[in-house]
């Protein structure tokens, strides 16, 4: 540094001290805006995530099920009940109806207490939540003050508009759903009639193998076409682990010349993805039926001798909790009940939730099964003996003597329409159906009559 710039560097240090501390000026800085209460907001924040957890769209969705449920169980009380008014023919009939109502009243006691302890719950929740979004409505209004520059506002009109945008966005580009869903693509009308027997066959009784099932490939393969198949349950009337084929009806009658004959899914019965229960049907060269010892359908493609499977909702009721009935004795291992028609296959359950209801889904194919559109009824499942699905229709059946069995019920899966008068009658060959299958091959209704194999023609509208 050069010395003259020293010289003027201590000159001015020098006069800089030698300033009076009385000429010394003091600043005040003054906010005008209130300190934020960083801890209100967020005591008002844990608030909201609480009242999000309390409430949600599953508890609201609870108590419109069970109303609905409710509503129709008691309509349809109200049916049955003036029907029985009108019997007085002292027979199984009226005895069967007893039997119905009874069965009805229960499930109606059932939804009526868990509806009760659910709406006490609901009114607690209600009057807790109502408390505090009082609360927390005040103490949005006092933050809202803070907001001087008015950035949620701003935040809150841009939402707005977005919203506003999305929704012209969705309408423009909205495509006209279809008239009808794609189940049942027949157009041939309800159920009218079925013939009497056109076909049975009783070989399978001499073997006592009295539970199973039989019938037709509606999706059959290349040169399948005239094929049918059976499944005898071979052990214990409850398990199988093997499908018979046949290349043709007569061929059924001299017990079967196709070369494969017999195909086997184990060599062990029962043991894993082995059949349980009568109810199996066969579309597109495999065999759905229910798995062993599971809630779960299980598919055995014939070819290529492989298993997929199917996991029915949780509360699915099996291994013999759910089965079709009727006064004098329930079928054992009918939890589930597999069926097919035009569109494919159906799974025919119930659920805890649905207190022993039907439900029919429908199962979507691919590399891996799915469970698709689901359907729930009013119909009491243990007041069925049978199921089966034609052109998307559900029909279900009941025990009226030994000799008769009634078409008493069916659901439209397109109109969603119950009808439980249906009133088309059944000659059977023999005292219990364990099993019906709807060919839209042949029109036939094929059935497994305590080991007899039976087919009916059958007439819509």
């Amino acid at each position: 540094m050069k010395p003259f710039a020293f010289i003027q560097l201590c000159s001015l240090f020098t006069l800089t001290q030698q300033v009076p501390t009385r000429e010394k000026c003091t600043c005040e800085l003054s906010l005008g805006e209130k300190e934020f209460p960083h801890g209100k907001f967020k005591f008002v924040e844990n608030n909201v995530t609480t009242c999000n957890r309390q409430i949600t769209p599953q508890k609201t969705l609870e108590l419109e099920s069970l109303l609905l449920g409710l509503e129709r169980r008691v309509a349809q009380l109200n049916k049955d009940v003036s029907i029985l008014e009108k019997e007085d023919d002292g027979q199984l009939y009226g005895v069967l109806s007893l039997y119905i109502i009874e069965n009805e009243m229960i499930e109606v006691r059932q939804l009526m207490d868990k509806l009760n302890s659910t709406t006490v719950g609901q009114q607690l929740l209600t009057a807790n939540t109502t408390h505090q979004l009082q609360d927390l409505k005040a103490e949005m209004s006092e933050l809202e003050t803070f907001d001087t520059m008015q950035v949620v506002k701003g935040r809150q009109e841009n939402r707005r508009l977005k919203a506003n945008l999305e929704a012209c966005n969705t309408a423009v580009q909205a495509t006209v759903p279809p008239a009808q869903p794609p189940h049942g693509t027949c157009q041939r009308g309800p159920l009218q009639n079925i013939s009497e027997v056109r076909f049975f066959d009783e070989g399978t009784s001499v073997n006592r193998y009295l539970y199973g099932s039989w019938g037709r490939d509606p999706k059959p393969q290349p040169g399948n076409e005239s094929w049918y198949w059976k499944v005898a349950l071979t052990t214990g009337d409850q398990y199988g682990n093997h499908i018979r084929l046949y290349s043709n009806r007569a061929a059924v009658l001299i017990k079967g010349d196709h070369p494969q004959g017999k195909v086997e899914i184990h060599s062990s019965n029962p043991t894993t993805n082995t059949i349980q229960g009568p109810n199996a049907v066969l579309y597109g060269g495999a065999l759905f039926y229910n798995c062993y010892n599971k809630d779960a359908v299980c598919r055995f493609n014939l070819t290529a001798k492989s298993i997929t499977t199917l996991q029915l909702p949780q509360g699915t009721r099996y291994n013999s909790n759910a089965n079709f009935c009727h006064l004098g004795q329930c079928y054992k291992y009918t939890d589930l009940d597999l069926a097919t028609d035009e569109s494919g296959v159906w799974v025919v359950y119930t659920t805890n939730q649905d207190f022993g209801n039907l439900v029919l889904s429908k199962v979507e194919e691919g590399e891996v099964l799915t469970l698709g559109q689901t359907w729930r009824t009013s119909v009491f499942k243990s007041s069925v003996t049978n199921t089966f699905v034609a052109c998307g229709v559900l029909y279900a059946t009941r025990f009226v003597n030994s000799t008769v069995e009634e078409i008493f019920y069916s659901f439209d899966t397109t109109t969603k329409n119950e009808n439980f008068h249906v009133g088309i009658y059944i000659n059977k060959m023999k005292t219990n159906i364990y099993s019906l299958n709807y060919s839209p091959v042949d029109k036939m209704l094929h059935a497994y009559s305590d080991g007899f194999i039976v087919s009916y023609e059958v007439s819509f509208e």
